[in-house]
């Protein structure tokens, strides 16, 4: 996989669903990577082809529980992202996906409590051994490529002397998020950080952070010297931001995502989720569209609130008439 002038769809929970990766891909982004999971739900994992929907889930064993969906239209630019504290677990999860993903990337930036106390995402900074540990044992034994994203640690220099310790684990990227573990969203990225990482590595690093509109993606290439940028908030508020052509009206990019959950029919809590922080952005969820959203059961709820109903017939139809039923 090549990580050059690439603009990348950052990890982000319960809104990197299937829906959402291929409407950044249809507005120009050329990686997009799923939510991070956690190694202990993936073992528990086996792969089913989903005929009726037409894409590929991997289901918690012995319950209806899809923690990952894919399909074969994005096969070549999703990254699956993993959360993990030990080599061997994230491996048994890896090689459960790999087949059908285009990299796996391993989460150690992650500053939520959930992922730290667990010893994943940002506590990994600590743990360089560990860290080592885990991107061998995967490079070594996985046929695709492996990647890991990062967080700036206390000082440029111990940045870069971590970065260089994962190049030499073999990775074929490092993602670094111009923020430090502390550091709260309104902080502006250190993009000269990042600069540091750049300058000190020979494999591509993709430049994260503070990146709202498609100009952002020129200016912190020519910032940090970066092969690639990728985008979290930016591309949640509105996905068209990945076009070259600016930005589409978020009304159009909500209907949007709601047709493509529609057709891939995503998790109800995923689909609210995404859609009530598209909407705190520009509105605010006490309007009659917030309530809606937040009142809404399931899937048909959420096409009649857009109106999207005859779409909403017409794709369940077309699954019913399809699967012979």
């Amino acid at each position: 996989m090549d990580y050059q002038n690439k603009l990348v769809l950052a990890p982000m929970v319960r809104v990197g669903t299937l829906p959402f990766r291929l409407l950044a891909a249809e507005y120009g982004a050329d990686i997009t990577y799923g939510e991070e999971i956690i190694d202990h739900k993936m073992v528990k994992c086996e792969r089913k082809v989903n005929e009726y929907i037409g894409c590929t889930d991997f289901v918690e064993k012995g319950t209806e529980n899809v923690v990952f969906r894919t399909c074969y239209e994005e096969r070549n630019r999703v990254i699956f992202q993993i959360g993990t504290s030990d080599a061997v677990r994230a491996l048994t999860a890896a090689q459960i996906v790999c087949k059908d993903v285009a990299a796996i990337d391993v989460n150690m930036g992650c500053p939520k409590s959930f992922s730290i106390s667990g010893g994943m995402g940002a506590a990994l900074l600590n743990k360089p051994e560990l860290i080592h540990d885990i991107l061998t044992t995967l490079k070594r034994n996985l046929s695709c490529p492996v990647t890991c994203k990062i967080r700036l640690l206390k000082s440029s220099q111990d940045t870069v002397e971590l970065a260089r310790r994962i190049e030499k684990t073999g990775v074929s990227a490092l993602a670094v998020h111009g923020r430090k573990v502390a550091d709260r969203p309104r902080d502006p990225a250190k993009w000269s950080e990042i600069a540091d990482v750049v300058s000190a590595l020979s494999i591509p690093v993709i430049a994260n952070g503070d990146v709202f509109d498609y100009g952002d993606f020129a200016r912190i290439k020519a910032a940090t010297g970066a092969s690639s940028v990728m985008v979290a908030r930016g591309a949640l508020w509105n996905a068209s931001v990945f076009s070259p052509e600016g930005k589409v009206h978020w009304e159009e990019v909500k209907r949007e995502y709601v047709r493509k959950s529609i057709l891939w029919d995503n998790d109800i809590k995923s689909t609210k989720h995404t859609l009530k922080e598209m909407i705190m952005h520009y509105s605010c969820l006490e309007l009659p569209e917030g309530k809606g959203v937040i009142k809404s059961e399931n899937l048909a709820d959420i096409a009649k609130l857009y109106g999207e109903e005859r779409y909403y017939q017409f794709v369940n139809e077309n699954r019913f008439s399809s699967n012979g039923s």
